[in-house]
């Protein structure tokens, strides 16, 4: 029997919902010294270099129909390949702790938990219960419920669009450059490069459906960037869950925290289940999603972990050189090297583009760190990798 395929319009329903977080919107609150013009061409800017990055790494996937961390064994080798497997499962451990104390905070400002229970217990539990729910239905079966859920988060956000942007905007305040602020953009898409592949290869039409999620999530993702950033300009807030509360949304701002957390961090628990299949396939990637799931309920209660702008440069500075190396690999070097156990040449490239990365983030360049250390490292994987291959070729011909 045939697997079952994802269809087009359900890759569309994952992205939306990939993009529908309260962590996005309050991504685009950090803009707001920018003003609201100057911040929305951040906005767009780092989202076009973020999402032209996220479509490379879906083709990838699309076009050889693994996923995103067996895609990495084509330039880090089989066992060099773990070490991406290991750090990804980890950032996404940390980004459903994330994901699930931010959406349980914001929801507890709006409804006080029952049984006096603390409330960011409570809607921790309740988020992550649904989390279970998305990953024992399976992301094959679950097209009625993602209609119905991004149904009802597309007419949510629709009202709390209306409520941000009717009053009149206020000066902004604080200092962020324009660099730092296409950086806070393009960290976003960029956090997903290492799980699109996921999705696009279980795609029934995965070439189509790895130019559509990217569409789907630039829209989105833009959009609810703008939401944030007019939410400050707008209304002199930062906290979503407040406007929400302000403005009567009591019902409808449950369901926009609740929904959006739930389909956003379900993709990290199903990613961090395929991502260790690409170690170790003895046990089923649904029960490790399982399991990382509720790991991530238990970091939500327990630490403090709200706290992501840096986190998110800990994932660019990791992430954007491994994919430089893949990018430049795949589509340049025309080069697999899935074949060796590590490839020692490329994994030390990573190491530098590391180090640059952190480097440039002390920088303030008009397009942000990310573009400038994958251009340099896509240079310097050329003129090494691209030498060896000309000389190999060269010494076979003699």
């Amino acid at each position: 029997m045939k697997d079952k395929k994802v269809s087009l319009l359900g890759s569309g329903l994952i992205w939306f919902g990939a993009a529908v977080s309260i962590a996005e919107i309050l991504a685009g609150t950090l803009i707001a010294p920018l003003g609201f013009e100057k911040g929305v061409t951040a906005i767009i800017l780092g989202h076009i270099i973020g999402c032209v990055l996220l479509f490379l790494a879906a083709f990838i996937g699309a076009k050889t129909e693994k996923s995103a961390m067996e895609t990495v064994k084509g330039s880090f080798g089989q066992k060099g390949s773990i070490l991406f497997s290991v750090l990804n499962i980890t950032q996404l451990v940390g980004w459903i702790a994330v994901m699930i104390i931010a959406g349980a905070k914001a929801a507890s400002v709006i409804f006080d938990a029952p049984f006096n229970i603390p409330g960011t217990i409570f809607w921790s539990l309740i988020i992550g219960a649904f989390i279970l729910l998305w990953l024992l239905v399976g992301i094959k079966n679950s097209s009625t419920l993602n209609m119905v859920a991004m149904s009802a988060l597309f007419l949510s956000t629709i009202v709390l669009s209306a409520v941000v942007f009717k009053g009149s905007a206020i000066g902004a305040t604080g200092g962020l450059s324009f660099g730092s602020a296409v950086e806070l953009s393009v960290a976003m898409p960029l956090s997903w490069l290492p799980l699109i592949s996921d999705y696009v290869k279980i795609a029934k039409e995965p070439k189509k459906s790895a130019v559509l999620s990217t569409a789907v999530y630039f829209l989105t993702s833009s959009w609810m960037y703008i939401i944030g950033l007019g939410a400050a300009l707008f209304t002199g807030q930062s906290d979503i869950a407040q406007i929400m509360l302000q403005a009567g949304l009591g019902l409808i701002g449950v369901i926009i925290i609740i929904f959006s957390t739930v389909t956003t961090t379900y993709l990290d628990a199903y990613s961090a289940g395929v991502s260790f299949t690409s170690i170790s396939k003895k046990v089923q990637d649904k029960w490790i999603a399982i399991i990382v799931c509720v790991v991530g309920v238990f970091l939500a209660i327990v630490t403090p972990i709200e706290q992501y702008q840096n986190f998110l440069y800990l994932i660019g500075s990791v992430f954007a050189p491994m994919t430089a190396i893949l990018i430049t690999d795949f589509f340049i070097l025309k080069k697999d090297y899935s074949n060796q156990m590590v490839n020692i040449t490329n994994l030390i490239l990573w190491a530098i583009g590391f180090i640059i990365y952190r480097m440039f983030m002390v920088m303030d360049t008009p397009v942000g760190s990310t573009l400038p250390v994958m251009i340099v490292i896509g240079i310097l994987c050329i003129l090494v990798n691209g030498g060896k291959i000309y000389a190999q070729k060269y010494v076979s011909k003699s």
